[in-house]
């Protein structure tokens, strides 16, 4: 027998019933590089702008399960896990039985983790997420690390019964605020809705990429130290992006995949102002355009042929680059290159700013390498330090 609401639900699928095409969107491929960089990320929104639709499209798109939890509504034991009593506690202890949402997503072995409403949740409920943000732990379960993990909040002014974000949890995500284009919403409405894809990655930059990220870095926070650590001072700034050495591992972590990606400068630079906040990721994206670091792997194949920067802080950048490549695939051929690197900052005046660099390379050296010539010039130090021990 046919419902006399059959029709009416037919009508409602052929409604719901749309394509997608690629998206160019600054957002969307900040987005699209911090997933594939499996950072957790959270996204800031009003009501009804489309958050949740878009990390349900992301899941499905990559062909990956997601589970929606409502922080909300959940008590901090949801999170920590709920004590069951074995048959000999004394013995055994009391195990910390994880929810259902968790199982499915370690059963899976991969997918998306998707914390709705994350400002409303009260301040004990956002302690108890701490670790399941921070160590993927949930209960006694923890869960796989292809698990990426995403929130979604409203502004404390428009969520219900809105908190401020605490900084010990607003620092271990990547904040991205979402806004809503009348113009993608439109063609939305028309049938055709944007798709997110996340970035290609090339492993055969990757050893590059990570000696190229690993000098930036080095070389930036050599130049502004003061940016290692701010917490901002009222509440609104410490529940947003605010640089840390937690955040500024995610912002290397950003960098490599950037460069093994090929993603956009806009987008690089929205995800790195989501991670250490507006002042230092715009002052780290201008630090990049000027820095022009060249590959490591072409200085090392002929060290011969460049020139060191001039400043201090951009021959840290260089030289950590450098000896960060040699340690990824360590030849005899290699690290006698970057002793050849090395050699030019002798000649420029500033083996100071090389010393850290011919500590970490002379630490690769194996024992039946001869020492270098280079190396006369770090004796001092690498005497004091005990690394020319047994030398020949």
């Amino acid at each position: 027998m046919t419902s006399g609401l059959d029709a009416a639900d037919e009508l409602l699928t052929r409604i719901g019933a749309t394509r997608t095409e690629p998206v160019e969107d600054q957002r969307a491929a900040a987005l699209a590089l911090i997933v594939a960089a499996n950072l957790p990320v959270l996204l800031w929104g009003e009501p009804g702008i489309g958050k949740s639709a878009t990390l349900t499209q992301l899941a499905e798109s990559l062909d990956a399960p997601m589970e929606t939890v409502i922080a909300s509504v959940h008590e901090p034991s949801d999170f920590s896990g709920l004590p069951i009593v074995g048959d000999d506690p004394a013995v055994q202890g009391v195990p910390m039985a994880p929810p259902d949402w968790a199982v499915r997503l370690a059963t899976a072995g991969r997918g998306i983790l998707f914390f709705d409403e994350l400002s409303s949740a009260p301040p004990a409920v956002q302690a108890a997420l701490l670790r399941v943000v921070l160590e993927r732990r949930v209960g006694s379960l923890t869960l796989p690390p292809a698990i990426r993990i995403v929130a979604a909040a409203n502004p404390p002014a428009s969520a219900a019964d809105g908190w401020h974000l605490s900084p010990p949890l607003a620092n271990r995500f990547v904040h991205l605020h979402w806004t809503h284009d009348p113009r993608v919403v439109a063609r939305g409405l028309s049938g055709v809705w944007p798709r997110i894809e996340v970035p290609t990655v090339s492993l055969d930059r990757a050893g590059s990429a990570l000696a190229r990220a690993r000098g930036v870095i080095a070389g930036f926070l050599t130049a502004r130290p003061g940016l290692t650590h701010h917490l901002p001072t009222d509440a609104e700034g410490r529940g947003g992006a605010w640089p840390s050495p937690r955040t500024w591992d995610m912002a290397l972590r950003l960098l490599v995949f950037h460069y093994c990606a090929g993603t956009g400068p806009e987008a690089l630079t929205t995800a790195l102002v989501g991670a250490i906040g507006d002042g230092a990721g715009l002052e780290l994206t201008a630090y990049l355009e000027e820095l022009d670091l060249p590959d490591p792997e072409r200085v090392l194949a002929d060290p011969d042929a460049f020139a060191l920067p001039d400043r201090g802080d951009r021959q840290l950048a260089f030289l950590t680059a450098v000896v960060a490549a040699v340690e990824a695939t360590v030849t005899r051929e290699r690290w006698e290159a970057g002793w050849q690197v090395l050699a030019k900052a002798v000649d420029a005046g500033v083996p100071d700013v090389a010393a850290r660099a011919a500590f970490d390379l002379a630490r690769m050296r194996e024992p039946h390498w001869p020492v270098p010539a280079a190396i006369d010039a770090f004796v001092d130090v690498l005497s004091a330090s005990g690394m020319l021990t047994g030398a020949g």
